[in-house]
């Protein structure tokens, strides 16, 4: 185990272990959710039964997959009254879209920037040191000294592997962590790799031609940010436009009087200082909305114009890169 903390935060884990170990549960994950939200989920409820995943607006295709293999059982709705609810890897309360304003006994679990729109709603643990989400579960799992089980490692390989960008945007902590879940549950990195790969469907190739299409982009110096209007697959088509030649992306699409907006950046750019998460999340608060996550890859969504919204982020990575030497 590898927790470096203050006695605040393992008073804290202990008692999140024990409140995790006494009461059933109902453990939310965020929209679309990508396999470190439904890995954490998954490894959170065989750890501390019993448990039921709810994926609020379904997975994302490489949790699909994910979930197929383990053969990982989800709600669709609460089917009954559950006295402890989680939520994991979820950055803001706007991301369990309908179930945001939930009420009752909270944990929070996640890895992204600490947002003030969790406080005061639960028990809030966020790690931002962690790559990943499922690196927060495995600290709380090994600090209650519960074995972890062959699927219960693949599922939280396949969350660090994946928001690690397969370890481009790892550190040293977050390969440690994959490196013990690998020794400890015999593992080879193929099952892993296998996990997490899936061929990509016509509509997402088609939702990242159409991307191409629309984009706009504006040049400072050697960098260039890029912007684009879709339909759905925002993220995949964010990081389409960065293989490109973007150095910074926005992809949002509308949804009558609403947004959702993904971006994602070089870790060129990262490394220079700029953070996606904290320029989402001025963004948001500047139109009453919500954003938040990486340095190099956040999101955004709320009411208002996906071109306006758009253009905003646009300036502020300009103005941004402009700061560069």
């Amino acid at each position: 185990m590898e927790i470096k903390s203050t006695p605040s935060l393992l008073q804290m884990l202990d008692d999140i272990i024990g409140r995790l170990v006494s009461s059933d549960k109902l453990i939310l994950v965020h929209g679309n959710a990508d396999p470190d939200a439904l890995g954490s989920a998954y490894a959170l409820s065989k750890a501390f039964p019993p448990a039921s995943i709810l994926a609020v607006e379904g997975l994302d295709r490489t949790s699909k997959n994910v979930s197929a293999r383990l053969g990982i059982d989800l709600l669709t709705c609460p089917d009954h009254e559950y006295p402890l609810i989680v939520v994991v890897d979820t950055s803001s309360p706007e991301q369990l879209g309908s179930y945001s304003q939930i009420a009752g006994e909270l944990i929070i679990i996640d890895h992204h920037c600490p947002s003030e729109k969790w406080v005061g709603r639960g028990t809030y643990l966020c790690d931002d040191s962690k790559k990943s989400c499922a690196e927060v579960v495995l600290d709380i799992i090994e600090k209650a000294e519960i074995e972890i089980t062959r699927d219960m490692a693949l599922a939280l390989c396949a969350g660090i592997l994946t928001d690690t960008g397969h370890f481009r945007f790892s550190n040293p902590a977050s390969l440690r962590a994959f490196a013990r879940l690998i020794e400890g549950s015999n593992l080879n990195i193929e099952e892993v790799l296998s996990l997490t790969e899936s061929p990509t469907d016509i509509s997402e190739r088609v939702a990242q031609m159409k991307g191409g299409q629309r984009l706009r982009f504006e040049r400072v110096g050697q960098h260039i940010v890029a912007v684009s209007q879709g339909s759905s697959f925002e993220s995949s088509v964010c990081k389409s436009l960065l293989s490109l030649g973007a150095d910074i992306a926005f992809v949002a699409s509308q949804r009558s009087g609403e947004f959702r907006l993904s971006a994602r950046a070089r870790q060129e750019m990262v490394r220079k200082g700029l953070h996606l998460g904290q320029l989402l999340g001025d963004v948001g608060q500047e139109t009453d909305n919500d954003g938040g996550g990486h340095g190099g890859a956040a999101g955004l969504v709320g009411v208002g114009d996906a071109e306006a919204i758009l253009n905003i982020c646009m300036h502020k990575s300009m103005a941004f890169l402009r700061t560069l030497k």
